[in-house]
């Protein structure tokens, strides 16, 4: 655990610099707008360590893949994130020497990230033997405007003596990515021009050979200051805009850039491309920065006006579940259906930013509960347009149906670890899963019966080819997998995985049961075809231990050292930071949540005895190593009434980032984790489910807090709830009246009442 900001409610704000925390910081104070995000990189010049990272939603590269040992099924190619032209960095030099924080003696320094606001300053004084400069920095990308990006910086001397000040401003393609192969770049300058005070770079990705579109994006910036426009010396790759004057003592100078980028994403030609740039360009010129600014604090007021959760008596608590709900409102919003969520957001490259089974298991119940309904319909009609990719993917591996991939961009399986990859099946599960979640949650059938139903059909499809007959346990198993617990690979019959094979296939038939006979015929399902999908889910293998009272992880699981995680030594801890991958691949430990994965979902079809056996066995052998762990264990541990466990589990799944908790942060923050908290919240403290159509909370308030507060939309209606230690209250503030369940008991809520 490393805390290297304050407890604030609203903010992610420091008032010491630690250069060793450099690439912590900068992925703390990350910002985005689901268009567009950056790391919390400094504007000017840096020598030291760091990471500059500007990412575009949607804009990625094939990346060659390159094994030692090529394997038939092996994806062509790897897809990631690129980092995109660089247009933020300023060269800002004082008596003709650049700002550097890495040299220069400093003081009063603070960095801030406003989460209220979608702002990050930076304020510091430089402390020189020929000047004492005091330099305020603010920026964001406007969630107002998506294309935008705004800097504004004053400077003020506090010397006794004037000060020369100048800045060259830059649009950049000489850039790199840092999990590259063999340094590579990936951006070719197509075009660039300037005046003496703004400038234009186009630059399109390099050509691949693997049919993915080439992607261009243009850039311009403008400037706004008192400081005089003097001609500059550009690079091959750079357009550069030079600024000069002088500060007199005791006086300041403001200087803003603005950047309006646009991609090929969203034009069909250049030149529309352009000229959308350069009439963005111009509007945003109408504008002062402050209208700007006020703009971004009005659009981000809307947002937490809906998703906001309150929490009285824990300031730690606040600022994290609002750090999460930040962050991952910052990397996506449901603006654009062709995009999803990328583990890593706009914070880092590792996981190549691409769509993981993530989205649908921890981000699905989120986005339906604080987005309109379309919103996850949209992740969902991301999935199926991809459809043909999966299918292609379970035709890599010589087997019918679609497989949905671990790592994809397209739909298109991109990622080459195999035991990942390929063994990692259950990820299919999940996408039925979130169909399922999605019609339970809004009673709206129709997707699942019609372009869902394609989709539960494949899945369906490839978990009956999946399997196989054990004629000595006459039953069906499936062998070769890696569960949710990457820290065993290649095991037979994983109980998780299994049980969603068998549900898919009741799911889908049940379904099929409701479809129009005309799409059974258009997907030429036959009566044979479903007779043998029951067959198959009637005789799963689901391995279990009576004496123990659990379902086995896997088949060998139960022949491991079961040493606890509480016997280990504190600083083997982490274990991936600490021991070979063979020694954790023999070791009982799990990653996350495997055997109470599967319980979290059909969470209310297990008896409280077989959920508390589970957990009692299951979670003190679990490190917690993966960011989605911990919340389904809050979530868990809640409804078992173990709320000491519950709230441990919250408190490291709503910090772990701010914490470092696992110690990656610097790589990124876990985007599609920070659901965690608000899951922990809402389904853990709240007792929040659906059943049989019907809302049901059964809240508790944690000890060392005082009450908490969120709003959840369901099926047309916006509900606030309210929980503390003396009652719950639960207002119906939009829509018709609605009958929901409070403890077991019925609350009937209309417009004019609150219960």
């Amino acid at each position: 655990m490393q805390r290297i900001f304050e407890i604030d409610p609203w903010k992610v704000i420091t008032h010491t610099f630690d250069q060793k925390s450099k690439r912590l910081q900068e992925s703390m104070t990350s910002i985005g707008n689901e268009y567009m995000g950056m790391r919390g990189m400094f504007e000017e010049q840096y020598s030291g360590d760091t990471h500059k990272g500007i990412y575009l939603g949607g804009v990625w590269f094939p990346d060659k893949t390159r094994v030692g040992w090529w394997k038939n099924g092996y994806p062509e190619y790897f897809g990631k994130v690129i980092n995109a032209v660089d247009f933020v960095s300023l060269d800002i030099k004082l008596n003709g020497q650049s700002i550097d924080l890495a040299k220069d003696k400093f003081s009063d320094f603070e960095l801030c990230l406003d989460m209220k606001t979608g702002i990050l300053s930076r304020k510091f004084v430089i402390q020189r033997a020929d000047c004492q400069v005091a330099v305020t920095a603010q920026r964001f990308v406007s969630i107002a405007q998506k294309q935008l990006y705004a800097n504004h910086l004053e400077f003020k001397n506090l010397s006794a003596q004037p000060v020369s000040l100048e800045i060259d401003s830059k649009i950049d393609a000489d850039v790199f990515n840092e999990d590259a192969n063999y340094d590579e770049q990936f951006w070719l300058v197509q075009a660039k021009r300037s005046d003496l005070t703004s400038g234009v770079l186009v630059a399109k990705t390099k050509p691949n050979n693997f049919g993915t579109p080439e992607f261009t994006t243009e850039m311009q910036m403008s400037h706004q200051t008192s400081l005089q426009a003097v001609p500059a010396v550009e690079s091959e790759k750079a357009v550069v805009n030079r600024f000069i004057g002088k500060l007199m003592p005791q006086t300041d100078k403001a200087f803003e850039k603005r950047v309006i980028v646009t991609t090929s994403r969203d034009y069909a030609t250049s030149m529309a491309m352009d000229q959308a740039t350069q009439q963005l360009t111009d509007q945003i010129l109408q504008k002062s920065f402050v209208e700007l600014k006020a703009a971004q604090e009005t659009a981000w007021a809307k947002r937490w006006e809906m998703s906001d959760v309150a929490i009285q008596g824990d300031v730690a608590a606040q600022q994290g579940i609002r750090f999460n709900l930040f962050q991952l409102f910052s990397t996506y919003y449901g603006e654009d259906a062709r995009l999803n969520i990328g583990p890593k957001g706009f914070t880092g490259e590792k996981y190549g930013g691409a769509t993981y089974w993530d989205t649908e298991a921890f981000a699905v119940p989120l986005y339906l509960a604080l987005a309109d309904p379309q919103v996850t319909h949209n992740l969902l009609e991301y999935r199926y347009k991809q459809l043909p990719g999966a299918y292609h993917n379970a035709q890599q591996q010589g087997l019918k149906g679609a497989l949905f991939p671990m790592v994809t961009f397209n739909g298109i399986e991109c990622h080459n670890e195999w035991e990942i990859t390929f063994e990692e099946i259950h990820r299919n599960g999940t996408i039925a899963y979130a169909i399922f979640n999605y019609t339970r949650y809004t009673g709206d059938h129709e997707y699942e019966t019609h372009e869902g139903f394609n989709v539960l059909t494949g899945i369906a499809r490839f978990w009956a080819d999946r399997v196989h007959y054990s004629k000595r346990k006459q039953c069906y198993m499936i062998h070769g997998v890696t569960g949710p617990n990457e820290y065993e690979n290649n095991v037979n019959n994983n109980w998780y995985t299994n049980l969603l094979a068998k549900w898919v296939l009741n799911y889908t038939n049940q379904v099929a049961q409701r479809v129009d006979p005309t799409k059974l015929k258009e997907l030429n399902l036959t009566d044979q075809e479903r007779r043998k999908w029951h067959e198959i889910a009637d005789n799963m293998y689901l391995p279990a231990d009576k004496e123990l009272g659990i379902f086995v992880q896997n088949d060998d699981y139960l022949d491991k050292d079961l040493t606890l995680v509480k016997d280990l030594p504190q600083d083997q801890l982490p274990l991936n930071q600490h021991w070979s991958w063979d020694r954790i691949l023999r070791s009982p430990y799990i990653k996350q949540a495997d055997v109470l994965q599967g319980i979290y979902y059909f969470i209310d079809d297990f008896t409280q005895e077989q959920k508390e056996r589970n957990f009692d066995f299951y979670e003190p052998l679990t490190v917690h190593e993966s960011s989605l762990s911990p919340s389904i264990h809050a979530i868990l541990a809640a409804d078992l009434h173990k709320e000491a466990k519950a709230v441990e589990m919250y408190q490291r799944t709503a910090r772990l980032d701010l914490d470092n908790y696992n110690n990656d942060t610097k790589d990124g923050l876990h985007i599609t984790s920070m659901t965690g908290s608000w899951l922990a919240i809402v389904q853990g403290f709240a007792g929040m489910r659906v059943r049989q159509g019907k809302l049901h909370f059964d809240p508790f308030t944690p000890k060392n807090w005082d009450g908490y507060r969120f709003h959840v939309n369901f099926r047309g209606r916006l509900l606030k709830v309210t929980v503390n230690k003396q009652a719950t209250k639960i207002e119906l503030l939009k829509g018709e009246p609605i009958t929901i369940e409070l403890h077991d008991r019925q609350v009937a809520l209309t417009l004019k009442e609150a219960k």
